[in-house]
């Protein structure tokens, strides 16, 4: 009797868009291996395609060296190692949990409250899963359009979240860094950034800050900033990145990173270096705040001084979508003159 046999697609890239092998089998043992959950599509057609002239057992053992290969790159993507010599691993969630989880209690804390952070942002921020929970390997920090009252009795017309590591984890120097996938929109304002632990003794912006990457609407240009004393608010050390030819921030993950040594700060948007800071950026007489631990914030703000106020084109709910973070230190005391990890 006649086999009818198919091309299947075959996802073999864990959270990688656009990356799909094809698999001839039939229908039973594509069913086998979507049980295995390494094919995430239906097929597109049951048009037959005739039966491989050769053997059998040759096309099972193809399939079973396919098999491994793919299992081996799906564990390779999920790997916070680094094949990066110049790096080790000190601090990561990849955000793996199952579906619907909130955040890993012993890596992050929920920041909560309308205050408007001085920024005269719109939002309260919540420790609700509907506002930061864990889906498909993924952190998602949700904007959502709602009247809501904190437990501080400030109200406003949206809730997000913000989480830090204060008090959890900080370090000072390495690589910090976020995969993530972001919102875009009048007024929505994703950050991943990071505050010098000191902040409750010496206040801001004695403590220093850190951003790594913050966007306010438009999807190809991105902003890294050092605040410090005497470069802070309106008046910090930043820097607008426009973003690669066909690249923007909403349609796809890209890593935004920073490479931190005592006297040296370097901003990475994938490999392209987007700034590289040193004590003679500062103005005069300026102290350089960035030789202490400090600790990781992410957040999804929503209006505020700069972004501006969503307007009728802003849609919500809103989603910042972050993969992993990930911290490294050095192997070596030499830091600078590094690459980026590939």
């Amino acid at each position: 009797m006649a086999e009818c046999f198919g091309y299947y697609p075959l996802s073999v890239l864990n959270n990688c868009s656009g990356l799909t092998s094809y698999l001839l089998c039939d229908d039973r043992e594509y069913a086998f291996f979507k049980s295995l959950r390494m094919i995430t599509t239906e097929p597109p057609s049951t048009i037959p395609i005739p039966a491989p002239i050769g053997s059998r057992l040759t096309r099972i053992l193809t399939r079973a060296c396919i098999i491994v290969m793919a299992a081996a790159t799906s564990l390779a993507a999920q790997s916070p190692a680094t094949s990066n010599p110049s790096w080790r691993l000190t601090w990561s969630d990849e955000f793996n949990a199952p579906n619907g989880s909130t955040l890993d209690p012993a890596k992050w804390v929920y920041e909560i409250g309308g205050i408007g952070f001085g920024n005269h942002e719109l939002e309260t921020y919540t420790n609700r899963p509907v506002n930061a929970h864990q889906q498909d390997g993924n952190l998602i920090i949700a904007a959502q359009k709602e009247d809501h009252t904190g437990p501080d009795g400030i109200s406003h017309p949206y809730t997000s979240a913000r989480i830090i590591t204060k008090g959890l984890f900080s370090q000072p120097y390495g690589r910090f860094e976020a995969r993530m996938k972001l919102p875009v929109g009048k007024g929505i304002w994703p950050a991943f950034w990071l505050l010098g632990n000191d902040i409750d003794s010496v206040s801001w912006p004695k403590c220093g800050e850190i951003d790594i990457l913050e966007n306010i609407g438009d999807p190809a240009t991105i902003y890294s900033t050092l605040h410090g004393p005497g470069y802070s608010g309106e008046h910090p050390i930043t820097a607008k990145f426009p973003l690669p030819n066909g690249e923007s921030v909403n349609t796809a993950f890209h890593i935004y990173s920073v490479e931190w040594a005592p006297h040296d700060i370097k901003f990475f948007f994938d490999d392209h270096l987007i700034a590289h800071r040193t004590p003679a950026d500062l103005p005069a007489g300026a102290h350089w705040a960035f030789d202490h631990p400090f600790f990781i914030i992410l957040n999804l703000a929503i209006g505020g001084i700069w972004p501006g106020d969503p307007d009728q084109t802003t849609t919500f709910p809103q989603q910042m979508l972050v993969d992993y973070v990930r911290v490294y230190q050095p192997t070596s005391s030499v830091a600078n003159d590094r690459n980026p990890i590939q």
